[in-house]
């Protein structure tokens, strides 16, 4: 007799469910007939996914029997932040309060420089929250085969999703076919190892014909979302950018509005825009406006 959820699923059951789709998927073996990641739909009831969290899963998807509401409507933004500390000089005591912070206010990630992927995972386990990194960061201009080995080490190392920074070079050369076998490459190793990939387009450096062709290339790529800004660059996120991308990439790929984002009202702003998430270093500010009705920030 195995103890069960409201689900009926047993835990043991569940974990085994989650190690056969992870062998599948290192096997390299196709699932619905696609090359691109998944999502396995179980239900939960009660607290049955914290039992999906410590068996492995990366990701949770919650919708109500009415069918999932449409993200920018959702309660709780911490939901759709991604908790983020990417400055050269950040200490392990500052990646630590990153964790706690993540934790106490359920960010959907934190996002760090990789050589703190394996702490924080160590850190996080199943907590729900996930770890983030960014391959080739912040310029984009690394070769391809760096891109994927970096991505293949942060994901041994613990990280559920990687944002890798696009050849903007390349984009404003012309050179799409090197821009589309770029990402490809990464978002292979990423989905073979059951992580998602965002692409960093650098808005601020592209045309809008640019940021367009470049959101319709990670998508043809196998991405599984597009991203703003680095934050590293001349300019961050804008509501125009994030809604052509969305445009670009229609209603399934994730969009991810990042730079600039400071305050609850900048937040809801590019959710209503077509944001799916939103990366932050003021993401306690922003949550904690969020839930006092405020428009918060700083």
């Amino acid at each position: 007799m195995h103890s069960q959820g409201a689900s009926g699923l047993a835990a043991d059951q569940l974990e085994n469910i989650l190690t056969e789709v992870g062998a599948r998927l290192l096997a390299g073996e196709r699932i619905h007939g696609g090359t691109r990641s998944f999502s396995l739909d179980i239900e939960l009831g009660g607290a049955a996914w914290r039992g999906a969290v410590v068996a492995g899963a990366c990701r949770l998807g919650v919708c109500s029997p009415e069918g999932c509401p449409d993200p920018a409507r959702l309660g709780d933004m911490a939901s759709h932040i991604d908790h983020t500390l990417l400055k050269p000089d950040a200490t392990a005591a500052d990646i630590d309060q990153l964790c706690a912070e993540a934790m106490e206010h359920r960010f959907a990630s934190v996002c760090i420089n990789s050589t703190w992927v394996k702490r924080c995972a160590e850190i996080l386990m199943g907590s729900g929250v996930l770890v983030c990194t960014v391959v080739g960061f912040p310029l984009g201009a690394s070769l391809t085969e760096v891109k994927s080995y970096e991505a293949r080490r942060a994901i041994e190392d613990g990280a559920c999703e990687v944002d890798m920074v696009l050849n903007v070079g390349a984009m404003k050369s012309g050179m799409t076919n090197l821009v589309h076998a770029d990402i490809a490459a990464v978002a292979s190793t990423c989905h073979g190892l059951g992580a998602r990939l965002k692409v960093i387009l650098e808005t601020c450096l592209l045309t809008k014909d640019e940021i367009v062709r470049a959101s319709e290339i990670a998508k043809a790529a196998g991405a599984d979302f597009v991203k703003t800004s680095t934050g590293f660059s001349t300019g961050g996120a804008t509501l125009e950018d994030v809604a052509l991308m969305r445009r670009a990439v229609g209603p399934v790929l994730g969009v991810k509005a990042s730079g600039g984002v400071r305050t609850t009202e900048d937040a809801n702003a590019m959710l209503n825009a077509g944001a799916t998430r939103i990366g932050a270093s003021a993401s306690i500010a922003i949550v904690g406006a969020a839930r006092s009705g405020a428009s918060g920030g700083y």
